[in-house]
């Protein structure tokens, strides 16, 4: 009985096993595939993965609720009262609405194939608002936040009114700054997400330990497809549940304080995009095998290394999840 989770997180993991292909060849039948920039001759590759992920998340969830309501009822850490319940299902329900704000983004195709040219940029906020909602009206976390520096202030009836929808804005639209290679955005997310699920755990949070187990387990499932080279890309429909998620540990399991540490690189991302005023991209070109940056100067973390067009894609994924688990390790140390 003490094994629940892991049984519904293999479930979750075995659901976007089977669903991922599908998906591919439904993305390509509809047309909705985008050039993969890094590559000799760009081939076009499906996009919008989260769809994948949060069918297995949510999958994995509704399948522990099962169980533990009907058969599994006693002997586990976490209790399914009727406030838990509440907390899990708005947590879903939150991490649905932001990946379906993101697909409804990478369904618009520009006609050159090389993004997704959906939403406009002032539409994208006020959507991933609607995202917050859930937890704002079961007013999901503490009111007694966990800060850096500040160490715990007690916020009050501020904390579902302003903080709640502030975090699901922006940690919703901020990994989507930071992506463009090969796995690297599901990389990071796996990352991000395994640690603040560990740390949740072990702070005694154990609904958003469980949340974060499922959708740690669906990133890796969905990294098997979207490692180089990708026969998938994840889109805005995972760059934005990967954010959500983080906003719903970090209310749910009140870490507030870890998910600003594991978010620094994305804070480092936007100050570089806003020296550019936004309109710069991450990725760079094909370029004697390497991958090689279209700028001269530093505009996104990746630029670090595609100045001098000395590495591989694969490598500077490789360089990017490690600066992410670096900044992970700190919610420990902080």
């Amino acid at each position: 009985m003490k094994y629940v989770a892991f049984i519904c997180a293999l479930v979750s993991f075995l659901i976007v096993i089977f669903l991922t292909p599908l998906l591919m060849r439904y993305l390509r039948k509809i047309g909705l595939v985008v050039k993969d920039m890094n590559k000799e001759n760009t081939p076009l590759v499906p996009l919008s993965g989260g769809v994948a992920v949060v069918a297995g998340t949510i999958g994995g969830l509704m399948l522990f609720i099962f169980l533990r309501k009907f058969f599994f009822t006693t002997d586990s850490i976490i209790t399914l009262d009727l406030e838990s319940l509440m907390i899990l299902f708005a947590a879903m329900f939150s991490m649905f609405l932001v990946t379906f704000i993101g697909f409804l983004d990478d369904l618009f195709i520009r006609k050159d194939k090389e993004s997704s040219d959906g939403l406009k940029q002032w539409q994208k906020p006020i959507l991933t608002l609607a995202a917050a909602v859930p937890l704002m009206i079961i007013g999901a976390g503490t009111t007694v936040m966990g800060l850096p520096i500040f160490g715990r202030v007690d916020v009050g009836i501020l904390y579902p009114l302003l903080f709640v929808p502030l975090g699901v804005l922006g940690a919703s639209n901020m990994v989507n700054m930071l992506a463009g290679f090969n796995g690297m955005e599901t990389g990071i997310g796996i990352v991000a997400i395994g640690s603040l699920g560990l740390f949740a755990f072990f702070n005694g949070s154990y609904l958003a330990a469980l949340i974060g187990l499922m959708v740690f387990i669906s990133l890796i499932a969905f990294f098997l497809f979207n490692k180089y080279p990708a026969k998938i890309l994840p889109g805005d429909s995972l760059t934005y549940l990967i954010g959500g998620t983080i906003a719903v540990l970090a209310i749910v399991g009140n870490i507030e304080r870890a998910a600003i540490i594991v978010s620094i690189p994305f804070f480092i991302e936007f100050i570089l995009k806003a020296r550019k005023k936004f309109r710069a991209d991450s990725y760079g070109y094909y370029y004697n095998g390497n991958v090689k940056s279209k700028y001269d100067k530093i505009y996104s973390l990746p630029h670090i290394f595609t100045r001098t067009g000395r590495f591989t894609e694969k490598q500077i994924t490789f360089f990017m999840v490690t600066i992410e688990l670096f900044f992970a390790a700190l919610i420990w140390l902080v």
